[in-house]
């Protein structure tokens, strides 16, 4: 593991005082603190140099030890057994101890952001919650008309998710304990899933409503009759009045979209019809107009 400068990493010199080692460290835990910078890996290594740095610091003896031995600090007992074994009854000169050490990750560093600085190790050790990890999940619109599951994959772990009927474009979810690990035993993150719904039907959705506009020929309009509609849920068959005019709607309760994590509700289907207008008439269908029209005036 390199080599860190703990009083560069809290912006103090080597004559900083106690009370200087605490300003400098509760100031930049809470900076670079997880939970406020969610999947920022830089902010998290900051952290826990901070930690590690007044781990180190605020104990009168580790800072003696560090102050003379730098990152080889944690071995200083073998430096000086290996320093007396190597002068001897003879008290020859002592050089330094040139041995190899294992060096793991960060140390037991975390203390208590706000408690006592001066107290034992043991006392200043507290609970760190893991960070919150976030992922998004692109789903269809008839993806989720219905509850069902999914595996995802975070951290290349598989992660199955119940996904309920309903959920809208652009809502977030929370999953609880499946984010980052927790420190010193504390609990893990939460996995939050944003879902990002994309409609590949012929319907509008707002909110638990679902719009449709229908064509009409003019014909129908007029003189009335049945309509097969395809649904969401299946075929359903519509009754057009006669004289049915334009932009004539129609609202079919309990024919929209499922309502979020209320099993059996559901929204309604609003139908709008648009009468079409006729083109390309033939010399046969434009007489019989004129006829109407003369009838009608």
């Amino acid at each position: 593991m390199e080599y860190i400068d703990y009083y560069k990493v809290l912006g103090l010199d080597k004559n900083a005082t106690p009370d200087d080692i605490k300003k400098a460290y509760r100031k930049l835990a809470r900076k670079h603190h997880p939970d406020l910078n969610p999947n920022d890996k830089e902010a998290h290594k900051k952290f826990q140099q901070v930690n590690e740095a007044n781990e180190v610091l605020s104990d009168p003896e580790k800072r003696k030890k560090y102050d003379q031995y730098g990152k080889d600090w944690q071995h200083a007992e073998e430096f000086e057994q290996a320093r007396q074994s190597r002068r001897g009854p003879q008290n020859f000169g002592g050089g330094g101890f040139s041995g190899q050490f294992d060096e793991g990750d960060f140390s037991d560093f975390f203390a208590s952001m706000f408690g006592d600085m001066g107290g034992s190790r043991q006392q200043r050790r507290t609970k760190f919650r893991g960070e919150d990890y976030h992922a998004e999940l692109h789903l269809n619109l008839t993806d989720v008309y219905k509850t069902h599951q999914q595996v995802l994959k975070v951290n290349e772990k598989n992660i199955r998710i119940t996904i309920p009927a309903g959920v809208e474009n652009g809502q977030k979810i929370k999953i609880s304990g499946f984010g980052g690990p927790g420190i010193n035993g504390g609990p893990n993150g939460d996995l939050y899933i944003t879902f990002h719904i994309v409609n590949n039907t012929g319907f509008r959705r707002h909110g638990n409503d679902l719009y449709k506009d229908i064509d009409l020929d003019l014909y129908t309009a007029i003189l009335g009759g049945d309509l097969t509609l395809e649904t969401l849920d299946g075929k359903i068959k519509l009754n057009v009045k006669p004289e049915t005019q334009n932009e004539t709607k129609i609202r079919l309760k309990g024919k929209g979209f499922p309502v979020y994590k209320k099993d059996g509700q559901f929204g309604d289907l609003i139908v709008t019809f648009k009468v079409k207008i006729p083109v390309n008439l033939t010399e046969k269908q434009k007489e019989l107009f004129e006829q109407l029209s003369k009838l009608s005036s």
